[in-house]
């Protein structure tokens, strides 16, 4: 499967990995995205030694890329660092595991500390006419609800959690609140596409604490999840059906290099305006 992202700054600086990684076949590849969430922070990501990430700016989504199954070394620098031999943090390892395809999200937490989540993407079959939508709240904001119109249809969600709605294909008028408000919305509303056969994740980041401003949508889109590409059904819909949340993991070895990274510049900007 191939993913198509709507923000693709940085996928060619990806693609230098694989001439390191060596070839394999499609079984034993594993697929890594990453969404830069903190705001205010450039840095430069290295993989193997190769800058891969050059000025990775926050909103940014690069990816992915198709990696054998196995062990990763990454390291982080400040931006445009000649090298990576003297890393903020890291140098560490990444592993992936073979069919798998992941999004690595730097982020902050609900009280607005830096963070980081490993999501693991939801690439099972979807109907004949339907799409999946997934939603992650990724944003320094307490839980939210996730609105069609007026009526709740994710209630209380709260940071690092996602939730995933297959529906017929079409048009979702979704916005995002505060949970058990209907208005103001913190993000929307704003029409969301359906695709048949695609997993379309949202992705809600930003401070809504210190920075409102800074609140926003990242969109990336997973394709080729067809069981039969006829039978779509279109038009303007409401989300009606939850089916529960795919699995979320601790971004650990590779979270701490994305977190640490994250930790320089933003720690550094919150102490400096408390002290204002």
């Amino acid at each position: 499967m191939r993913t198509r992202l709507l923000a693709t700054a940085g996928a060619l600086g990806l693609a230098t990995v694989a001439l390191t990684a060596g070839p394999a076949s499609a079984a034993d590849e594993a697929q890594l995205s990453v969404l830069h969430g903190v705001p205010g922070l450039t840095v430069d990501v290295w993989v193997n030694g190769e800058r891969t990430l050059d000025d990775f700016e926050p909103g940014e989504l690069a990816g992915p890329l198709d990696l054998p199954a196995g062990t990763y070394t990454v390291a982080i620098t400040a931006a445009d660092a000649a090298d990576d031999s003297a890393p903020a943090i890291g140098p560490v390892d990444l592993t992936l595991e073979a069919s798998t395809s992941y999004t690595a999200v730097a982020h902050l937490d609900a009280s607005g500390d830096p963070t980081a989540t490993l999501f693991t993407n939801d690439t099972s079959t979807t109907k004949p006419g339907e799409g999946r939508l997934t939603v992650r709240h990724v944003a320094a904001a307490p839980g939210v609800d996730v609105l069609a119109g007026t009526d709740a249809v994710i209630t209380n969600l709260e940071n690092p959690d996602e939730k995933v709605l297959n529906l017929p294909a079409g048009t979702v008028p979704a916005s995002v609140v505060a949970t058990g408000t209907t208005e103001p919305a913190l993000l929307g509303p704003a029409d969301v596409a359906v695709t048949e056969g695609t997993n379309t994740i949202l992705y809600a980041w930003g401070d809504a604490t210190a920075d409102p401003s800074t609140l926003a949508l990242a969109t990336q889109v997973i394709e080729g999840l067809h069981s039969d590409p006829t039978a779509v059904q279109a038009g303007e819909l409401g989300l009606v059906a939850e089916s529960g949340s795919a699995t979320v993991w601790p971004f650990a070895l590779g979270g701490l290099v994305v977190l640490g990274a994250a930790a320089l510049g933003f720690a550094g900007r919150r102490h400096a305006a408390a002290t204002r």
